[in-house]
């Protein structure tokens, strides 16, 4: 069970929910795993919360690739 301000929640914590927003974001799971809870809040904020859309995170990847 999950805290949520003074209940608990009996659903536990919607990773998979997380996960699957990652995806559609473009980020393998590797990566989401990686994130840490403050880049993951910068990602999915939106534009007006001084989030960055894909642009951004396209520009992101291409300034700093994977390296195999």
């Amino acid at each position: 069970m999950l805290w949520q301000g003074d209940r608990v929640s009996r659903q536990g914590f919607p990773w998979a929910r997380l996960l699957q927003a990652a995806l559609r974001l473009g980020l393998a799971p590797d990566a989401f795993w990686k994130l840490s809870l403050r880049e993951w809040r910068l990602i999915t904020a939106t534009k007006s919360e001084g989030g960055f859309g894909r642009k951004d995170l396209s520009r992101l990847l291409a300034a700093f690739p994977d390296k195999e």
